[in-house]
């Protein structure tokens, strides 16, 4: 039932975001050329171009756009996401189509390099794709929620809602009540829950009745979905239930409680026709993990080059005003799978810090500081050099921070799921940082988002969290 709701959810988008964007391309061309403002900036020796010129790439962006989008995950209906989220993933979507047609035209046209005659026909106005992608993302958003809306006015009205049950109502039962009332546009109603034990309401909804009432409430509930979400120590409940409805016509879904052994993201694959779950998957593997590092290698190369006269500063300021010692400080840190590296540092304390104590945390007023390395630490400059270890391999730009090895060992033991953070390369910013987790702060908050960024990780996500660090990863009151 969910399946087949899904396709028509599915198939509405698909027809709206093709639909949509061909027309933001078409409005592009008329907004540039012919609304007065913009027809103005037309350069004189140029006239209008033939309108069936922009019509020829109408098949290539309804090949092309549902193509990004599937990539970006928004034809994926159990993802939650925020209405902002699924903006930038539209925005994200439609800069690289539109990169991918930009580019497929000027590939035409070098071809064409040695037939003059014909490389005009495929010269395109950079304006038009301009205003194509501001159209383009409005318009996806907006065809988006009306989508939903209508879906849920029609699944109310016309085609009525699909009443579903929930079997069970521990911690499992509720997560999967939760995500049927976000899905709404869905076309299912959760009318109540089946238990033995409990009689009282749950989530505001009856207990319609015992597992052994089932046959009975499917009929006279007009019930056309069940779902049976049980702990394990539930099983032969389980299979009773399953025994008693598999003769009723209604849809039997059975949810697996493996979320008290999952540590990451659970994924399900197959081995000759049978199910295999993986209790402890990433996202960042195989092409995923290339993209990553190509972005690291792109981005930190760029803000290498555009920070050395910061660099030249901040080293002549430690040589001047920081005491004896290097200028570059190496330190031994944990990283992807538990392998040790060298992480470059501006030296912000005194050579000796840790000759009389060991590894311990840096902590406020912290006496070791050097006078230039107070302000360093305040705002994070002393952790510019790691652009090189970003550069290297050994970091990312994004990811859970670093931790020295003698304190992994202290945490390990000590913090559950402590060591899944280093399933990923560690990173000069994360999650947890921006989110303001960092320094002298609970480590089980900080592992708590550190998680999060590994399950749900995407190239947006490491966007965001960079522009995030912009404004929040500086001066923060608990870097010291």
């Amino acid at each position: 039932m969910l399946k087949r709701r899904a396709r028509v959810f599915i198939g509405l988008f698909l027809f709206s975001d093709v639909l949509l964007s061909a027309a933001a391309w078409l409005g592009a061309y008329f907004l540039r050329f012919h609304f007065p403002p913009l027809l103005s900036l037309l350069p004189a020796d140029k006239g209008v171009p033939p309108f069936d010129r922009y019509l020829w790439l109408l098949p290539l962006i309804v090949l092309l756009w549902p193509i990004v989008l599937y990539f970006r995950g928004l034809y994926e209906v159990q993802r939650v996401r925020s209405r902002i989220d699924e903006l930038f993933a539209i925005l994200f979507s439609v800069l690289l189509g539109a990169t991918f047609l930009l580019g497929a035209t000027l590939y035409v046209r070098v071809y064409y390099r040695f037939q003059p005659e014909s490389a005009p026909a495929w010269e395109y106005s950079q304006a038009v794709f301009v205003v194509f992608v501001v159209l383009d993302c409005a318009a996806l958003a907006l065809g988006r929620w009306a989508c939903r809306r209508y879906l849920q006015y029609r699944w109310t009205t016309t085609a009525g809602l699909e009443h579903v049950i929930v079997a069970g109502t521990g911690e499992l039962a509720l997560t999967i009540a939760q995500s049927l009332r976000t899905h709404r546009e869905l076309g299912c109603e959760l009318i109540g829950f089946l238990d033995d034990h409990r009689t009282d309401s749950v989530l505001g909804l009856p207990i319609l009745g015992r597992f052994d009432q089932a046959r009975d409430i499917v009929a006279r509930r007009r019930v056309a979905q069940i779902l049976i979400a049980l702990p394990l120590a539930e099983h032969a409940a389980m299979v009773d239930l399953v025994r008693s409805l598999r003769s009723e016509c209604i849809d039997i879904k059975v949810v697996p409680d493996l979320l008290q052994y999952a540590t990451l993201k659970a994924t399900l694959e197959e081995l000759d026709g049978q199910p295999i779950i993986g209790l402890n998957d990433v996202p960042l593997r195989g092409w995923h993990s290339f993209i990553k590092r190509a972005m690291d290698l792109l981005l930190g190369a760029t803000l290498l080059l555009l920070l050395v006269p910061v660099f030249s500063v901040i080293a002549l300021l430690i040589k001047l005003r920081g005491g004896r010692g290097p200028i570059f400080y190496r330190q031994e840190r944990m990283s992807l799978d538990g392998k040790t590296f060298l992480m470059y540092k501006f030296r912000s304390m005194r050579e000796d810090a840790e000759q009389g104590t060991g590894p311990v945390w840096a902590s406020a007023e912290d006496p070791r500081r050097t006078r230039i390395g107070i302000w360093l630490r305040r705002y994070n400059l002393d952790e510019l050099p790691q652009l090189l270890n970003v550069l290297i391999g050994d970091m990312s730009l994004v990811g859970p921070r670093p931790e020295r090895p003698s304190f992994v060992e202290r945490f390990r033991g000590a913090i559950p799921l402590y060591m899944l953070r280093h399933r990923v390369k560690s990173g000069i910013t994360g999650w947890a940082q921006v989110n303001g987790w960092r320094g002298n702060t609970s480590l089980e908050k900080r592992i708590e988002y550190d998680l999060y960024y590994i399950e749900n990780w995407s190239v947006l996500m490491d966007v965001k969290i960079l522009i995030m660090t912009l404004f929040r990863g500086f001066g923060q009151r608990h870097a010291y």
